[in-house]
């Protein structure tokens, strides 16, 4: 069994794309969020989650482990946040440098980091350049791929992500290959419950949401087939039909009304996805436990921020191989 510290841990997915296989097991966890290390720790009851700020945890605390997995805070890096990277004023760039940090003191066999695509060309590709320098001078060795969700993960989801794995060994780096695209297979009603009526706070009607977005949805839909399950995108100003036939990749405002929210049309009348139907997005079991006390804004943050957990599967069976 390889051991794994988990960084930036948030609910866990990217430590579940690697018990996955079976043969990876997360022994330490440090995400800052408390509730997202609720959701966490309900889902891995032998990991008691390091809730500090990663910039206080003393490299001592953290167990030396095989892996090493982290999704880095993307706010800097992401076109939705300001492009400051390195530069972010609130001190989320830097957060790779923390992250190197217990690289450095912990040495792992292996390393996996998730972030959002324009990582490669943010600030010129000065961002990326930075990155990939840290990982060399640790004499780490490093591939990189974009994969979406929807050709890798065989998920329902048009959701485009980067992921670096660095090996200690050239040998095991060498041994490494990237999982090929698959065919999608699964649909939105594998996880959207089309059919039937869910609670009455996730529907639009008339007057219950500032501005007309009521009626702007409805003018937006009135011509399609009822059954056909269709899902549409509230675009700040417009709503239109995602012709796609996947989810658009959620986001952390996914409940709060947000542009890109998606929304789903069911007999029952047009609502946006609750927030199990967003963890079934990303590939979460419907078994994983959700906290009860937590408000939906945060179970949609917590989806929206997450990784889809099937594609992690795949790269962690490869890593798994390489390893072996």
């Amino acid at each position: 069994m390889f051991s794994v510290a988990s960084f930036f841990a948030g609910v866990g997915g990217i430590d579940l794309g690697f018990e996955e296989t079976g043969e990876f097991k997360t022994v330490y966890a440090n995400e800052f969020d408390s509730y997202a290390s609720e959701t966490f720790e309900m889902n891995y009851p032998t990991v008691k989650v390091d809730q500090r700020d990663i910039h206080l945890v003393p490299v001592e605390d953290v167990p030396k482990t095989d892996v090493i997995i982290g999704g880095f805070p993307c706010q800097a890096f992401s076109i939705a946040g300001y492009r400051q990277g390195f530069e972010d004023k609130k001190g989320r760039g830097e957060l790779f440098f923390e992250l190197m940090r217990m690289v450095e003191a912990k040495k792992p066999r292996v390393a996996l980091f998730e972030n959002v695509k324009n990582l490669v060309g943010h600030d010129n590709g000065n961002t990326f350049r930075v990155i990939c320098e840290q990982l060399e001078l640790l004499g780490y060795h490093y591939t990189y791929q974009v994969l979406n969700a929807m050709n890798y993960g065989n998920m329902a989801q048009n959701r485009e992500r980067i992921y670096i794995v660095a090996f200690r060994d050239e040998k095991d780096f060498n041994k490494f290959h990237w999982p090929l695209s698959i065919p999608l297979t699964t649909t939105v009603k594998d996880i959207i419950d089309f059919d039937t009526k869910v609670d009455d706070k996730y529907y639009y009607t008339e007057g219950k949401y500032k501005g007309d977005i009521y009626k702007l949805l409805v003018e937006a839909t009135k011509d399609d087939d009822i059954n056909h399950p269709a899902i549409y995108q509230w675009r700040r100003k417009y709503v239109r039909q995602n012709k796609s036939g996947v989810v658009p990749t959620l986001t952390a405002n996914q409940g709060e009304g947000g542009h890109n929210v998606c929304i789903v049309k069911t007999k029952q009348g047009l609502r946006k996805m609750t927030p199990r139907e967003c963890f079934n997005t990303q590939g979460f079991p419907k078994n994983y436990k959700l906290p009860k006390k937590q408000s939906d804004a945060r179970l949609y943050k917590q989806a929206g921020n997450s990784v889809c957990v099937p594609v992690i599967n795949r790269i962690a069976e490869n890593i798994l191989e390489a390893i072996k």
